[in-house]
């Protein structure tokens, strides 16, 4: 019985990926809940002009997003590993689900996804409503089916109301499931912090310590971590240490195309100051561990990133240089975002 819940709910997904023309109708009592976008940041995914928030959608995702009952036993919610406190992050080397099971791959913040192009390490979501479904039948993680989830909340009183402010009506669907989480997850935007009030000119100056990082990082780390989002979306092999588990692969896993092997999506490092430990499945403790690596040489491989290989498989700095960069690093944390 378990088989065929996971294979139905695989099948609902396939169909919902098939229905990107199914636009839900905004209706006067739910409003159209406005992004604010902030300046320099660059356009937002396009699924979200078919899916935008609203009041009642994203009140509706949030609850969603902390309901327990998307797991099997009951115990594992999104909230679970995406903690606010932490960037959305969880702190965990790796992601730890339900009955204590260790996942692939370090927790990912989740923050500016509006912005995103792609989504997880290897990029295998390119829309956030297509996204849901894999930790909820994932072992390791919610170890459950859509179809479950719906069972446990179709009764609901308080969610049979919310579907129906969110919806028109108060049928539960897999369809109207993973949007409201993406609508939810949408209105994440973390764009307030010291670093932006500086750019915003809002009575924020650097230190000499942060304004002689933000100069060796435009220097050595502006070319993976660039935009508003520090982040250019590219899928890079940059020498860390592999994962042992025979199931990575990176990039490599999604496209089947070798180059692509063990490239990773380049991280943001907005809030980067919360979400430790750092790199695919959590290799690095802190910042300066991350920046030692670099320092002393990275894992050579056929298709190390050509800007490492050009250096040497390094990215030479020097202990003054470290410590400015991790300054500059923490200007980009948002306490407000992170409410802290």
């Amino acid at each position: 019985m378990k088989r065929l819940f996971v294979a139905l709910s695989i099948l609902l997904l396939l169909l919902s990926c098939h229905r990107d023309d199914v636009i839900e109708p905004i209706r006067h009592d739910n409003p159209e809940i406005p992004l604010n976008i902030p300046s320099g940041f660059p356009a937002l995914n396009n699924a979200i002009n078919k899916n935008k928030p609203t009041k009642y959608g994203v009140e509706l995702g949030e609850k969603l997003f902390h309901e327990k009952k998307f797991s099997g036993n009951n115990t594992i919610s999104c909230a679970s590993c995406h903690n606010q406190s932490s960037a959305f992050a969880d702190n965990n080397i790796q992601a730890i689900g339900i009955y204590d099971r260790v996942g692939l791959r370090n927790t990912p913040p989740i923050q500016n996804l509006a912005f995103m192009k792609f989504y997880n390490w290897d990029g295998n979501k390119l829309t956030l409503e297509s996204q849901p479904l894999v930790p909820i039948i994932t072992h390791e993680e919610m170890n459950s089916s859509i179809l479950e989830v719906i069972e446990k909340i179709r009764d609901d009183h308080d969610y049979k109301n919310m579907f129906r402010k969110a919806f028109g009506d108060e049928g539960i669907t897999p369809d109207r499931i993973y949007r409201s989480i993406a609508q939810y997850e949408y209105t994440l935007i973390s764009s307030n912090s010291k670093y932006d009030k500086v750019i915003r000119n809002e009575g924020e100056t650097f230190t000499e310590s942060e304004a002689r990082g933000y100069q060796v990082f435009k220097i050595k780390c502006v070319d993976c971590h660039s935009t508003e989002l520090f982040t250019d979306q590219s899928f890079r092999n940059v020498g860390f240490p592999l994962n042992p588990s025979t199931e990575e692969g990176g990039r490599g896993r999604v496209t089947g195309i070798p180059t692509d092997y063990m490239r990773f999506r380049v991280p943001s490092l907005r809030n980067a100051e919360y979400t430790a430990p750092y790199g695919s499945f959590g290799q690095f403790p802190t910042l300066r561990a991350v920046l030692d690596y670099f320092d002393n040489g990275v894992s050579d491989a056929d298709n190390l990133d050509p800007i490492l290989k050009e250096n040497g498989n390094r990215i030479p700095l020097n202990e003054q240089e470290k410590d400015d960069i991790i300054s500059f690093i923490r200007t980009l944390s948002d306490s407000t975002f992170v409410g802290k």
